[in-house]
């Protein structure tokens, strides 16, 4: 029975992701069983002088900001960033920008204190072992994402931590031998290390601190994570193929352009370009939506874009017209789903805390800052005025003057080609999801409703929490019943299998808005819960009444299995009772009594709070909550 539950879930995968892509990760496990790996990918450290340390020192190769010609403006309050480096110094290191811990090396889990193999081959370190916990807190610290808070506290404060920033690497260096250890084990990991390398070296490149052997050591050090990269970017593109093939083309392209005395540096420039290109214009619709259904991934490509689009034009090697229109339709997309009042967007989708580079004292869920970046790399303006979150502007794309083009958001969005709705409206903010999944998806989370009133998310999505963690909370993040949604019984809308695997597939997801009677309205409805019965379909309508705190959601579930209930889920913020409520009906128009159950809420990667889940179950086929503002 169960070889026969394994073999039906090997037909799903391959049915759902198709069977090349089946056929490579069964080739791909087998050359790691075989050893095969072991040989394509040696533990062979180069010792080179790439170039003379007197050379690097006066050649001047075009980054994102020039070195030359370079004043950002005075940020007024720059004590958290420098409370931020001091803890650096001392040997604390942030986590997923919320958490810090103290981690003397780079193989040592922060919170299991499991030490992962320092000299195994990566190709048989074990992600997931039991005891460990997310390998992700491993990865984090070697990602090298702190150093910008240390460059940035050198530029404001002007003292000089190259001493520090050398060091760091050097320790790196020395303690992750070539492709060993959980540090080797992800081509993104690497490429995103020697982006924020790269940038750290191009800050400090004519540094007295730099010696020669620190030189060489670092340059030697970047060739082999980028020769691993290039020789395992097939891996990306096929298993993978979302924001990990977009980081490692893009760190191959930096590469070709910041090293050109690598021998296979003009080879990695065009290969990483046209990667680039490639996989922008397939995983970014021409709406802006983007393949990952994921707001916090989708902010990854942003600052993704940013950087290729600026370091292409810096060496006169523009990105194609498609890469310029796809980044411009994501701006158009995040401004229609963002508050005015913080920069923050809806908590959907997975979100494992990826900020690349942090230049700003910006709050994490603040998207301003990567926003406005793009949106000066592409010439035109968000509308934000002037704020800290500027400064990520002026490191990676320079100065720009005001531009006469201004995007403003509509008050009524429709995006159909993955299936969002926005309707913006005195303040408030009403998003809603449903949509085919044309890749992987990752939680179950189709009609998920997002109310903000002025910047507050009174009705929200509970986030993430961990993406290797204690297997019932894990599903319960990942899954429907986290989500402002409607569950039959205790089902997900999809059938959960192995960690970020589901089979039965929501599909035939359609919906419409628009406005009538000073009512904005959205409808959808998708073909789910296949694992449970034939044919059931979620219709879900919303109504927003015009300039009031006044929403109506209606729920109904066709071709019902009978003798099953249906749970309307709301997830509520801390303080929702004290200014709102809801109440719902029937089909029959009698009340339904509301179950108040535990919950959990993630603000950010790692970490959760309990909460409370406000529930309204029937055992009929349908449910109208209505949504608003208490009574003075």
């Amino acid at each position: 029975m169960k070889a026969m539950r394994y073999l039906k879930l090997l037909w799903d995968i391959g049915r759902q992701m198709g069977w090349y892509y089946w056929l490579f990760r069964a080739g791909y496990w087998l050359q790691g069983k075989t050893g095969v790996l072991k040989l394509r990918f040696p533990r062979k450290v180069s010792s080179r002088s790439f170039v003379n340390i007197q050379e690097w020192g006066e050649c001047r190769p075009r980054f994102l900001f020039d070195d030359q010609n370079f004043d950002l403006p005075t940020n007024p309050d720059l004590s958290e960033l420098k409370w931020r480096v001091m803890q650096i110094q001392a040997g604390r290191f942030p986590y997923f920008s919320n958490t810090w811990y103290a981690v003397a090396d780079w193989h040592t889990h922060p919170l299991t204190r499991y030490q992962y193999p320092v000299n195994e081959h990566w190709s048989e370190v074990d992600d997931f072992p039991a005891q460990a916990g997310d390998i992700k807190f491993v990865w984090e610290k070697s990602r090298f994402t702190f150093l910008y808070d240390i460059i940035r506290y050198d530029y404001h404060f002007k003292e000089d931590q190259a001493e520090t920033v050398f060091r760091l690497l050097a320790d790196w260096i020395d303690h992750n031998p070539v492709n060993c250890g959980p540090n080797w084990k992800c081509s993104q990991e690497i490429a995103l290390r020697v982006l924020n390398w790269t940038f750290a070296l191009h800050y400090y490149r004519a540094s007295p601190n730099l010696s020669q052997a620190k030189l060489d050591q670092i340059l030697c050090s970047i060739y082999d994570q980028m020769r691993h990269v290039a020789s395992n970017i097939r891996f990306s593109e096929v298993a993978v193929r979302n924001n990990h093939i977009l980081s490692e083309s893009l760190a191959l392209f930096t590469t070709g352009c910041m090293f050109s005395f690598f021998p296979e540096s003009l080879n990695w420039k065009q290969k990483g370009k046209d990667l680039f290109e490639r996989e922008i214009v397939s995983q970014i619709k021409p709406d802006g939506t983007y393949l990952q259904y994921s707001m916090n991934y989708h902010r990854v490509v942003v600052q993704l874009l940013t950087w290729a689009i600026r370091l292409a034009e810096r060496h006169s090697d523009r990105m194609c017209a498609q890469v310029y229109s796809r980044a411009r339709a994501v701006l158009i997309f995040l401004r229609a789903c963002q508050n005015n009042a913080n920069g923050q967007l809806p908590n959907y989708g997975h979100n494992d805390g990826a900020l690349f580079f942090p230049l700003t004292e910006c709050e994490f869920r603040d998207f301003r800052p990567q926003m406005a970046a793009l949106a000066a790399a592409l010439g035109f303006d968000l509308g934000y005025q002037t704020g800290q979150w500027l400064e990520e502007t002026w490191w990676l794309t320079g100065h720009r003057p005001e531009f006469p083009l201004m995007l403003n958001p509509q008050y009524l969005s429709a995006f159909h080609q993955s299936g969002y709705y926005i309707i913006r409206n005195a303040g408030t903010i009403t998003f809603l999801r449903c949509g085919n999944c044309h890749s992987r998806p990752f939680q179950a989370d189709q009609n998920h409703l997002d109310i903000w009133v002025n910047g507050r998310n009174i009705l929200r999505d509970a986030g993430t929490w961990l993406y290797n963690g204690e297997e019932e909370t894990t599903h319960y993040f990942c899954g429907t019943r986290s989500h402002n949604t409607v569950m039959i019984e205790n089902f997900d809308q999809m059938q959960k299998q192995h960690r970020f695997i589901w089979t039965h597939w929501a599909r035939s997801a359609q919906g419409k808005s628009g406005v009538a009677n000073e009512e904005f309205w959205i409808e959808t409805e998708f073909e789910g819960f296949r694992h449970v019965g034939k044919g059931i379909v979620h219709k879900r309508r919303v109504v927003k009444k015009a300039g009031q705190l006044h929403w109506l959601v209606e729920d109904h579930i066709l071709n019902l299995p009978s003798g099953m209930r249906i749970r309307q889920l709301w997830h509520p913020d801390a303080a929702f009772s004290d200014d709102f409520k809801i109440n719902a009906v029937n089909e029959l128009g009698v009340d339904i009594a509301m179950t108040v159950e535990e919950g959990w809420y993630s603000q950010g990667y790692g970490v959760k709070t309990r909460s409370s889940t406000l529930v309204f179950e029937s055992k009929g086929s349908f449910i109208r909550a209505v949504i608003t503002a208490r009574a003075d």
